[in-house]
């Protein structure tokens, strides 16, 4: 019996919606976040985004070769990304050399500990991070601005092609796994949505 990655969501549905439907997305919608809020949020994202990179580079070293061409467009992403961070924070006036929230580590420290799993593992748990990102801010529905770059950034229908195609690969490894390993690539997914859903609390914790 094999599972698979919408198997794994619509059993914890409820856990999913938490992790992509959030006051703060439905905040920048409305125009009920503060500026602090979002840099908050922002800042702390970037250090994610530092940690999510090495993550995917761990990835790529492990992964098989017909799955490179995906994994290192991902990364040629990133690269564009944390570059659009700088400028970001530059507009707004913001350090990025900031410490991490404690929410921020401890994912952090789960991406780091992607590399002690299994190949299927991390590429389910790849594929659940990207999903949530290209949701949330998808869900809301159009975002004005001035948050309009940031939803489109991430809520882009290329960037929903990146995520099907994740999936594609993480669906691939999960038929060739072993129930234990299916098992843990599930338990992945649901700290993963758990995960996200306090990410976007973070922004309640400006200062």
């Amino acid at each position: 019996m094999t599972i698979t990655c919408q198997e794994i969501l619509k059993t914890h549905e409820h856990l999913w919606q938490e992790a992509t439907v959030h006051p703060f997305l439905d905040g920048c919608k409305q125009g009920t976040i503060t500026p602090e809020q979002f840099n908050t949020w922002l800042v702390q994202d970037y250090q994610f985004v530092v940690e999510f990179t090495r993550m995917l580079a761990r990835i790529l070293s492990v992964a098989p070769r017909h799955h490179f061409d995906v994994l290192l467009g991902g990364l040629t992403a990133l690269k564009d990304e944390l570059n659009w961070f700088q400028v970001k924070a530059a507009e707004r006036n913001l350090s990025l050399d900031v410490s991490k929230q404690r929410t921020c580590e401890e994912y952090s420290q789960f991406l780091e500990s992607f590399a002690r799993t299994p190949y299927a593992v991390q590429a389910t748990g790849l594929w659940a991070v990207e999903l949530a990102y290209n949701q949330g801010w998808q869900l809301p529905g159009h975002i004005p601005e001035p948050y309009t770059e940031f939803a489109d950034r991430w809520g882009n229908l290329g960037f929903t092609d990146y995520v099907k195609l994740l999936e594609q690969q993480a669906d691939e490894m999960l038929g060739n796994a072993s129930p234990d390993i299916q098992k843990e690539a599930e338990e992945t997914v649901i700290t993963v949505a758990q995960f996200e859903k306090a990410f976007w609390q973070m922004a309640f914790n400006a200062t």
